[in-house]
């Protein structure tokens, strides 16, 4: 089956494209977008991820924290799928976020660090 594409607005190097299969299931849903209504909750976890580290500081530079919160958001995404499977659940409903910048004054580096609060959800048997 051909892939999907995807295409990310508000690159300013002109849109990402991302491909993904259309018969992979979702795992992850975020904030207003839920799981399918059969699913039953289990509990509710929280993931933490970062990403890359980048020189200098990110406050107020633009391109740079759009950067690292896109690699933030894949990181968090793969984080999320795997606990999913690791906790044998079948989908993540994520509610909540909180992202911080994050900085090594001794390095010169900056990230971001994000935690995020989901609902663990399983197919209903």
């Amino acid at each position: 089956m051909p892939d999907a594409i995807h295409k990310l607005a508000g690159e300013p190097n002109g849109p990402v494209v991302s491909a993904t299969r259309e018969a992979e299931p979702r795992i992850v849903y975020w904030h207003r977008d839920l799981p399918p209504i059969e699913a039953e909750p289990l509990a509710e976890h929280t993931v933490e991820a970062n990403s890359s580290r980048v020189a200098g500081t990110i406050a107020h530079r633009d391109e740079l924290w759009d950067r690292c919160y896109r690699e933030l958001m894949a990181s968090a995404e793969a984080r999320l799928g795997q606990e999913v499977a690791r906790l044998g659940g079948h989908y993540a409903h994520v509610y909540d976020e909180s992202v911080s910048p994050k900085h090594d004054d001794a390095a010169g580096e900056a990230w971001l660090h994000g935690c995020f609060t989901y609902m663990l959800y399983r197919r209903k048997q």
